[in-house]
């Protein structure tokens, strides 16, 4: 069982601004003792900046980022109780996997047994106990983003900062790492902030996600919850695929969309004309002569077989149903297609 040790990191009103470009404007999040918070957002939303605020690699023009209550914004990087991985592994070409791992123990002048003992235990914890004398060059990406991973951990910080550490990796070792942070972090129970702009990976390792956009916060829920319950149709259309299917608003709160009529959930726009947000597997697509929709294509995926059908009006939408239930929906099929029974979220169009 792992044993909490995280810090709190909060960001209050942080605003940082480059020329006319506003990277972060009043940024407000909190992240608790011992969570993974993921970053998410398109490029330029800010995210790697909050990140370098935490580091101390850069510093807001107002506002306080705080650990554990103690605003840190004119606290030295190299006070900060923090280590970061980077994208780009950043180790020194000329150490052994065991020394790059002791060097913060070095600088801080820990004995060189104690140093030793500390990075081979480090390396064992991130899969590389036999590795501790090869050098970079002899390691792949993989070995040598947990190299970093176990260097960033070697001073025990109780904020990890991980800078889109896997992009530079192949899908399989992305994967495996990812588990492998997963793991660690929870064994170790110390605060995480991962920034990446990878979805898939938010969503599968993060307690929370933090979904930024032009330097603003849009929504931090659980995955779970931000994907089943977008707060804004940015958040909508960014976490997971949607179908945008035109609708129109009846003035009661509600909205015809393929021939059905559903009542809204949050924020419509002055309308009429809308399009309706609805996730690939809240459609139901049945074979029928009379229906107004065509199967376009099929994608086999496994235990799902993705749609892409066209509606009447021209409009293209992507369904997800179970392998065994899309067999007879070849390409060319009239199809019906119908809404899952529930509150949608609406959007100009």
């Amino acid at each position: 069982m792992s044993t909490t040790t995280g810090a709190r990191v909060e960001f209050r009103a942080l605003r940082r601004t480059f020329g006319t470009t506003v990277a972060l404007d009043g940024l407000d999040l909190t992240v608790e003792p011992g969570e993974l918070m993921a970053l998410l957002g398109p490029s330029g939303c800010g995210k790697t900046t909050a990140l370098r605020m935490v580091a101390g690699f850069d510093h807001p023009d107002a506002g306080q980022v705080l650990v554990d209550g103690t605003d840190i914004v004119n606290v030295p990087a190299n006070r900060r109780d923090a280590g970061m991985v980077f994208q780009s592994y950043s180790l020194f070409p000329n150490l052994s996997a065991r020394d790059n791992v002791a060097f913060g123990l070095r600088i801080r002048k820990v004995p060189s047994h104690a140093r030793r003992t500390r990075a081979d235990e480090l390396l064992e914890l991130v899969g590389l106990p036999t590795q501790g004398n090869r050098f970079p060059h002899q390691l792949s990406g993989g070995q040598q983003q947990r190299v970093a991973l176990a260097r960033a951990l070697a001073l025990r910080p109780r904020v990890l900062l991980l800078d889109e550490p896997l992009s530079a990796l192949d899908a399989q070792v992305r994967l495996t790492l990812r588990e492998e942070i997963s793991r660690l972090q929870k064994e170790l129970g110390i605060t995480t902030i991962f920034v990446t702009h990878d979805q898939e990976e938010a969503l599968s390792i993060a307690d929370r996600v933090a979904v930024l956009r032009d330097g603003r916060l849009e929504q931090c829920d659980t995955p779970v919850d931000l994907y089943r319950s977008p707060a804004t149709a940015f958040v909508a259309g960014f976490v997971g695929t949607m179908n945008r299917i035109p609708g129109h608003l009846t003035g009661d709160g509600a909205v015809t969309v393929v021939g059905q009529r559903l009542p809204v959930t949050g924020t419509a726009p002055a309308g009429p004309e809308v399009d309706v947000l609805v996730r690939p597997e809240d459609l139901r697509v049945s074979a029928d002569d009379d229906g107004d929709a065509r199967v376009v294509t099929a994608s086999f995926l496994g235990a799902t077989t993705r749609l892409f059908l066209r509606l009447p009006d021209g409009a293209g939408v992507k369904a997800d149903l179970p392998t065994r239930d899309a067999a007879a929906l070849t390409p060319g099929t009239q199809v019906l297609v119908r809404l899952v029974d529930h509150p949608v979220m609406v959007a100009a169009r």
